[in-house]
């Protein structure tokens, strides 16, 4: 049995993210927990409710949250947001602001 839980549109550059999930990759779900806690990157906040809402939908289906381990995370990348920025004479860049899918996948250890 597994229990996913899904974040998209998410408006943070999928390779941050990537950076927090390789940390958690494998771990048990109360280790992951407290890695999300204590490292000081932004995308930590978001997948930490991913992680709790995981968590949550593995009780929901009658699983020991205890024997919970992070069997799969991996992010994809959403719409980018394109932007204008104004520029010496007259001229404008294009600011493009990615945004993320995330997707979190919970097993219970044998």
């Amino acid at each position: 049995m597994q229990a996913t839980a899904k974040a998209t549109y998410i408006r943070i550059a999928p390779r941050k993210v990537k950076i927090v999930l390789d940390l958690i990759r494998n771990q048990d779900a109360e280790k992951a927990t407290a890695i999300l806690k204590y490292t000081p990157k932004a995308a930590c906040e978001v997948v930490s409710k991913l992680l709790a809402s995981a968590i949550a939908n593995a009780e929901n289906k009658d699983m020991d949250t205890s024997k919970l381990y992070v069997a799969e995370c991996y992010v994809n990348q959403g719409p980018t947001l394109k932007r204008i920025r104004p520029r010496a004479h007259g001229r404008a860049y294009r600011i493009n602001k990615k945004t993320s899918h995330i997707t979190l996948v919970l097993k219970e250890a044998e």
